[in-house]
Formats: C-alpha cells, sequence, structure tokens
C-alpha cells in the first residue's frame, strides 16, 4: 500500500466537507475510516449534527476512487460514524467537546490509577479533567502527551429528553467489500 494513504484519506474526507477521526489498517485488509460532521455546516444528505448512512456512503464512494488511482491495496472499506463513544485525538477534538463528559486513560499512573472519568476543560493553554474522587470535587491537568486514549462518555436517555450533544451517530456504517485491483 501506498505509505500516502492515510494523507489520501484525511485530504478526501475533507475535501468532502467532513471531519476525518480515525483511519487505520485493520485484519484482513480492512481499511476503517471514522468520519464526523463538521458542526455549523450543511449537508446534502440532510440536516441534523450526526453521520448518516448517506454520508458514509457518499465518502466510501470517493474513496473508493481515490484509493484506486492512489494504488492504494486493501479487501474491504469501511467508513462510519465515530459513534457515541467517539475517540478524542486532536486538540480541535478537545476544544470542541469542552464541557462534555469523557473517559481520559493516562500513560503513566497519577497517584495510583490511570483511569479517570470527568468533564474536560481548557483555560486556553492546556486541559483540565473535572472529576468527583467519590469524596471531593478535584481537578487534574494533563497535556495531550500524557494521554493514552480518551473518548466521549455516551449519554443515554431511557425517557426521551436526550442530551442535544448525543444521538444515533453509532449507527451509521458503509462498508464495501471484495475490492479489485
Amino acid at each position: 500500500m501506498s505509505s500516502n494513504w492515510q494523507a489520501a484519506v484525511e485530504k478526501t474526507v475533507t475535501g468532502l466537507g467532513y471531519e476525518p477521526v480515525d483511519c487505520e489498517r485493520a485484519s484482513q485488509g480492512l481499511l476503517r475510516v471514522l468520519i464526523d460532521r463538521v458542526p455549523g455546516q450543511t449537508y446534502e444528505t440532510g440536516e441534523g449534527e450526526f453521520v448518516t448512512v448517506d454520508d458514509c456512503e457518499k465518502v466510501t464512494r470517493q474513496l473508493q476512487y481515490v484509493l484506486e488511482v492512489e494504488g492504494c491495496d486493501y479487501s474491504r472499506l469501511e467508513v462510519s460514524s465515530p459513534g457515541l463513544d467517539r475517540l478524542l485525538k486532536k486538540p480541535a477534538d478537545y476544544e470542541r467537546f469542552v464541557g462534555e463528559r469523557i473517559a481520559l486513560t493516562l500513560k503513566l499512573a497519577f497517584e495510583g490509577r490511570k483511569r479517570f472519568e470527568g468533564v474536560v476543560q481548557s483555560d486556553g493553554e492546556g486541559w483540565a479533567l473535572h472529576f468527583n474522587d467519590g469524596k471531593v470535587d478535584q481537578v487534574l491537568g494533563f497535556t495531550l502527551d500524557e494521554v493514552r486514549e480518551a473518548r466521549l462518555v455516551p449519554v443515554v436517555d431511557f425517557k426521551g429528553r436526550a442530551r442535544q450533544a448525543q444521538g444515533p451517530a453509532g449507527a451509521a456504517v458503509q462498508e464495501q467489500g471484495d475490492h479489485e485491483e
């Protein structure tokens, strides 16, 4: 596979007006691409802030063409939404979800633990996680270099009053199999 496959995927997804969240090669030739809608942007595939099956299909079609032109070898292409437990990787991800509840795993333990859950905040220069350890509210300052993984904590409301920032984002998946070179 061409060494520029990630750049080709990112350029294509961005060019279509979506945010590339993650891209990975998995077993048996699977190329998995996670996309998200950009807040405030309108899409011809419909209203709303959450990725639809039509969004995934549109990106899949364009990626099939681009990856073939680039000579990228893969067996299956999967384009999907990042889901309700969206991965946070870039500074822009953290900025977008300031005030939201996240699950944070540090690379190295701090005061005997690596996993924390709380509300992410920014002071403009760094990041902080506001959480309660069961006794008292605390604040953990961190840099992105110290983070092994961070994800949004899904909020499921069975009473029909779902939080504005959540929705059916985990449902949309478009998969294409048996790609021939």
